[in-house]
């Protein structure tokens, strides 16, 4: 049974119908149509903490995809969702896959810089300060990028870098 015909909660519902609306008036071929189900059901998926099932979706859903701006945002997710079960380095991956095929994607830019800053916090727990040193460089750069797309998001990571002298405004 799709995942369009499970969902419990009205929301899921509300944008089910909306999407299968959407997709019967969009004039979009039958594999793009197919793309977006499976996006659709990976999302509703992994909002239910469905990992691996919405991981399945969106593999389907790169299959099938040919539109970059479309498919940045399915690995996006992928990478959302490697990052919430701790796979950092296979969540950088899917993020920067992201990033090559679309550059406006501060929140991706956001979530490395967050992974860097992490693994840089644990660097220096572990008294590695040039490893951390170099982390949180890393770190600093990728929010200077998703600030620049999105200035008025990210505050806590704009408030770090002034506090630790990366950026001075």
């Amino acid at each position: 049974m799709p995942r369009s015909q499970k969902n419990d909660n009205f929301i899921d519902k509300t944008f089910t119908v909306l999407a299968d609306l959407v997709l019967k008036v969009l004039p979009t071929t039958k594999e793009e149509k197919e793309a977006f189900c499976y996006y659709r059901d990976g999302m509703s998926a992994q909002s239910e903490g469905e990992y691996a099932e919405a991981l399945e979706n969106y593999y389907e859903a790169l299959k099938i995809e040919e539109d970059p701006y479309d498919r940045s945002y399915i690995l996006y997710n992928i990478g959302l969702i490697y990052a919430s079960n701790g796979e950092h380095i296979k969540a950088l991956e899917y993020y920067h896959q992201a990033l090559e095929l679309n550059k406006q994607l501060p929140q991706a830019l956001n979530n490395i810089a967050v992974i860097y800053h992490y693994q840089g916090i644990k660097a220096s727990k572990q008294d590695k300060f040039d490893i951390s040193k170099s982390l949180f460089d890393k770190a600093a750069e990728y929010w200077l990028q998703a600030i620049y797309l999105a200035p008025n998001n990210y505050i806590e990571a704009q408030n770090w870098l002034k506090t630790t002298g990366r950026i001075t405004n």
